[in-house]
């Protein structure tokens, strides 16, 4: 069952902004036809990991083509609609080096080979009264506590029923089940073995600054866990502003699945705290993050139940500190300096540049205590403006990630380079 408080506080969200205007968007339907967009996402996405200390490399090449249709809702009181989607994609390194878990762009087959390509489709019928809707079907929900990985080649995808309501201005709430999830890197309806996930939740906007979320989720036979946000900006002049981001989860672990694992422990406490201070076109951040409790495996998120992982989501990971390392050991106290520039203001728009130094201690593996890790992240982006190519984007992202003996058993040390090119195309 989900946690109780979480509703008894969106019911009192409810109550303190009753007196504010209702929402309709289903009134201002323009028809199924009529409000219907087809896009095409072109993806060439480039994956290297140099693996230190006897550990295996990795590289995944790949070219994806993610389609994605949105129809409108048609006109009357109840609005009917369909979303759908169709991917595929082609493994374009045929080296020794591909496949493998953390990449994951083709899944190993039974040959110990990843597959040369391959493809998959999925459709949800949507339904939407005044301004709430509820979605049945393949979907890529983005929640804190269920969010589809889509930082690979191609996305994942789960198969169930979302509500989503937005009938008060600044007031967000979710309530959903899945019960099939679609791995990135593989074809089938369920081929992450997942067996079902509650979700429920919400976000509100309570001033122009300030906003909150708070949500909770069940993985069947897995772990409850529970998510909480607060996100304050301090406007400090025309061009500065100070951001203030909280973040935090609780997870609490089935028993059936730590006797599985053979973990000792089932609770695991997480949170990022960051302040980030922006000055016309620089930002600096200073983060701090937290993991305590006794199940060492640290926070637990992501991968596939049928690989013996949680399965729910390769993003459900909204803390400061995540980068190639997510810095979530048990036990770990992670440091974070970062730094943003945006060169639109140096007369190139669209590029942008992003830096952070993570250093985190304290780990504890099953073997060990004060492992330490640490990561030099760099990225560029450019979007381009204008023109043929608009809106096409180059992300060149690499880390350095360092991993001291004693914490060998969580993380690997090792060089990453990733380059992704996506070029989307509005059908219409």
């Amino acid at each position: 069952m989900l946690n109780k408080r979480i509703g008894l506080i969106a019911l009192g969200i409810l109550s303190a902004t009753a007196t504010q205007a209702m929402a309709n968007e289903q009134a201002q339907a323009k028809g199924f036809v009529e409000d219907s967009s087809l896009n095409v996402l072109l993806r060439n996405a480039y994956i290297n990991r140099d693996k230190k200390d006897g550990n295996r490399d990795q590289r995944e090449w790949g070219q994806g083509f993610i389609g994605t249709f949105k129809s409108g809702f048609t006109q009357g009181t109840v609005g009917v609609g369909v979303d759908a989607f169709g991917l595929y994609g082609v493994r374009l390194d045929k080296g020794s080096h591909s496949g493998g878990g953390g990449i994951d762009f083709f899944k190993l087959g039974d040959s110990g080979n990843p597959a040369g390509d391959l493809a998959k489709a999925g459709a949800a019928v949507k339904f939407r009264l005044s301004s709430t809707t509820l979605t049945y079907g393949d979907q890529m929900p983005a929640l804190p506590v269920l969010n589809y990985d889509n930082g690979r080649l191609l996305p994942e995808s789960y198969t169930g029923t979302l509500i989503t309501s937005k009938e008060i201005e600044g007031l967000e709430l979710n309530a959903g089940r899945f019960t099939a999830e679609s791995r990135k890197s593989a074809e089938g309806h369920d081929s992450g073995g997942l067996k079902s996930i509650n979700v429920l939740g919400g976000s509100y906007q309570f001033t122009e600054q300030f906003k909150g979320a708070l949500y909770a989720s069940d993985v069947e036979d897995v772990l409850k866990k529970q998510y909480i946000n607060l996100n304050y900006v301090f406007p400090l002049a025309t061009d500065q502003s100070l951001t203030l981001d909280f973040n935090g989860y609780r997870s609490k672990l089935d028993s059936s699945y730590v006797k599985d694992n053979g973990l000792t422990g089932d609770d695991n406490k997480i949170w990022s705290l960051a302040a980030t201070y922006a000055l016309g076109a620089h930002s600096f951040t200073l983060a701090h993050q937290r993991s305590t409790g006794d199940a060492n495996t640290g926070y637990p998120y992501g991968g596939y139940q049928n690989t013996g992982r949680v399965g729910d989501g390769g993003n459900t990971i909204y803390l400061a500190n995540s980068y190639w390392s997510d810095f979530n050991a048990e036990d770990e106290r992670s440091w974070q300096l970062g730094y943003g520039l945006d060169f639109t203001t140096f007369g190139v728009p669209g590029l942008s540049y992003n830096f952070a130094y993570v250093r985190g201690d304290n780990i504890t593996t099953s073997t060990s205590t004060g492992g330490t890790e640490r990561e030099i992240f760099n990225q560029f982006k450019y979007v381009v403006q204008s023109g043929p190519a608009k809106d096409l984007s180059v992300r060149l992202r690499s880390s350095i990630l360092r991993v001291s003996q004693k914490s060998a058993e969580y993380n690997d040390s090792g060089n990453e380079l990733r380059v992704f090119v996506d070029y989307p195309i509005n059908v219409f």
